[in-house]
C-alpha cells in the first residue's frame, strides 16, 4: 500500500512539474480601437491610394496618464497568473528606433518602398501571441464613481476572439482609475485567464492557424502554378507539401487557379526543429527552400502580412 502511495506521490509531483513546464502565451495589453477614438487618440495613415483612421499609441501613452497606470495594472495581474508580457511603450520605442532603418529599405527589381500600416509595424515586431484589448469608462453618480470595463483576447495571427470579459465594479468616493479598474476586474480575471489558457494548450495540441498565398510574376518566365514537374502539377506538389509539414495535416485550399492558391486555416507548429518559435514566415520559407531546389528550380519572394500570413511569389525575387 505504500509503494502505491509513494508512486502516485511521484507522478504527481511529475504531472505538476510538467504543467508548470509548459510555455505560456506571450501577451500585449493595448487600448482598444473604441477607447482610441473615442478619447481623440487616433491618426490618419494613407496606403497605396487607401486612407485609414489608426490608433496612435505613442500619443495617448504621452497624454494619459490613466492609459498608462491601467495597462500597468492590467499587466501585473496577468504576470501573476503567470503570462509574460511585451510591453506596449517599450514596443513602440524599439519600433521608433528602426524606423530609420525601414525607410530605406525597397524592392531590388522596381524600388518600391515597404507598404506598411502602424499597427502592421507595431504586431510585426511585439510578436506577441494575444493582444489584450482595453477598454473602460468612468460612470458618476454623484461624489461615487465607478468603472465599467471590457477586456477582449485576440490571436494575434489571425485577429479571433479568444477570450473575453466586462463588468461594472462597485463604487467609490476616493478611489483612483486603476484601483476602480482592478477592483471590477479581479472578479473575472482567472475565468479570462483559463480562456486564453485553453486556448493556448489548442495550439500546442493542433497548432497554430495561419494562411498562405501562393502568386505569380508576370515576367515572362512560363512558370505559373499549373507547371508540371515529373508529370504532377505545381498546385498539386504544393498541396501534397502542406499535407506533409502542418500539424495534424490540418489546412484547407480556399482557391486555385493558373496564377493564384490561397490555403486558408494552416495549422503550424509553435516550434521549429531546434525548439526556436516558428511564425508563419519561418513555415513559408521552409517552402520557397524546397521549390528552390531540383527539379523545380523556382526563385522565390517572400512576404508577410502582418502575423498571419505569408505571400509566396513564384518566378524571381
Amino acid at each position: 500500500m505504500k509503494k502505491i502511495v509513494l508512486l502516485l506521490f511521484f507522478l504527481a509531483v511529475i504531472a505538476q512539474t510538467a504543467f508548470a513546464q509548459v510555455k505560456k502565451p506571450t501577451l500585449m495589453v493595448i487600448p482598444a480601437d473604441a477607447w482610441c477614438m473615442n478619447n481623440d487618440y487616433m491618426t490618419t495613415y494613407s496606403a497605396q491610394g487607401i486612407t485609414m483612421n489608426v490608433p496612435d499609441y505613442k500619443l495617448a501613452l504621452q497624454n494619459d496618464i490613466d492609459l498608462l497606470n491601467v495597462i500597468t495594472k492590467i499587466g501585473e495581474l496577468m504576470a501573476e497568473r503567470g503570462f509574460p508580457l511585451k510591453d506596449l511603450s517599450s514596443t513602440i520605442r524599439s519600433l521608433e528606433q528602426s524606423s530609420a532603418e525601414n525607410e530605406m529599405l525597397m524592392s531590388a527589381t522596381s524600388g518600391a518602398s515597404l507598404a506598411e500600416t502602424p499597427y502592421e509595424k507595431l504586431m510585426s515586431r511585439a510578436k506577441a501571441d494575444i493582444l489584450i484589448e482595453l477598454v473602460w469608462k468612468i460612470n458618476t453618480v454623484g461624489p461615487k464613481r465607478s468603472v465599467t470595463y471590457t477586456l477582449r483576447g485576440l490571436d494575434a495571427y489571425t485577429n479571433k476572439q479568444i477570450a473575453a470579459a466586462t463588468g461594472t465594479g462597485a463604487p467609490s468616493i476616493s478611489a483612483e482609475t486603476p484601483v476602480l479598474l482592478e477592483e471590477a476586474v479581479l472578479s473575472n480575471m482567472d475565468n479570462f485567464a483559463s480562456q486564453l489558457q485553453m486556448y493556448f494548450d489548442d495550439l500546442q495540441t493542433n497548432g497554430r492557424e495561419v494562411s498562405v498565398e501562393i502568386l505569380t510574376f508576370d515576367n515572362g518566365s512560363g512558370v505559373n502554378l499549373e507547371s508540371e514537374f515529373d508529370g504532377e502539377m505545381l498546385t498539386d506538389i504544393i498541396d501534397t507539401w502542406m499535407y506533409n509539414h502542418t500539424v495534424e495535416h490540418r489546412y484547407s485550399v480556399s482557391d486555385a487557379t493558373e496564377n493564384r492558391m490561397l490555403l486558408e486555416q494552416v495549422r503550424i507548429p509553435l516550434f521549429r526543429e531546434n525548439g526556436m518559435p516558428m511564425d508563419t514566415r519561418n513555415f513559408v520559407n521552409n517552402l520557397r527552400r524546397d521549390l528552390r531546389k531540383a527539379p523545380y528550380n523556382i526563385e522565390c519572394k517572400l512576404l508577410t502580412k502582418g502575423l498571419g500570413k505569408a505571400v509566396l511569389v513564384l518566378g524571381e525575387k
